[in-house]
């Protein structure tokens, strides 16, 4: 499935082992589509595809993907796989599952060997993932760096927001927080 906010190339490219794994990953387009970020997202499992999977791995920097987001579960191969055969960044998403909670995923996704790194959110934090590969575009696209600091301001703004609602909770205890 490819996904074109602006009718070009896609820049990123959203993977999973398993269509169960959607419902986490999906997170990650919709990080995506709020930038204007172009992306495809499919199914590509290391275990029950291992040369589909190699061969996106290999072909994505030539069909012009910059940053590669793979989600996975349980043995999590997946995105380490991935980096040992392209030379894009990869950001793993541990993907939780009925057993270990994701934990499993995180430690086989984090623990890589020296020379081949994935960038690793936390468990379920595909949103976290199509955000930072937002930023690694941001690199050599201004606009898209523009917009991440909108972001980031209208970010401040809600925390300032939920800040005063304590505030004012807490003004009718007679105790107030001070910086």
């Amino acid at each position: 499935m490819t996904e074109s906010t602006t009718g070009q190339t896609p820049k990123v490219g959203i993977v999973m082992g398993s269509d169960s794994d959607w419902p986490v990953m999906k997170e990650a387009t919709e990080a995506l589509a709020e930038f204007g970020v172009d992306f495809e997202a499919d199914v590509v499992s290391a275990h029950r595809m291992p040369d589909e999977m190699l061969a996106y791995g290999r072909g994505a920097a030539d069909r012009g993907i910059s940053v590669i987001i793979a989600g996975a579960g349980g043995a999590a191969h997946l995105p380490g796989m991935l980096a040992a055969v392209t030379p894009l960044p990869v950001i793993g998403v541990p993907v939780p599952l009925k057993h270990l909670d994701g934990m499993d995923s995180l430690l086989s996704i984090v623990q890589m060997p020296a020379g081949v790194p994935v960038a690793t959110v936390s468990i379920g934090n595909a949103r976290n993932a199509g955000l930072l590969a937002v930023r690694i575009l941001a690199v050599a696209d201004p606009d898209l760096r523009q917009r991440m600091v909108a972001f980031q301001a209208d970010l401040k703004q809600a925390a300032h927001d939920k800040g005063s609602v304590v505030r004012d909770a807490s003004s009718t205890t007679g105790r107030k927080a001070g910086f």
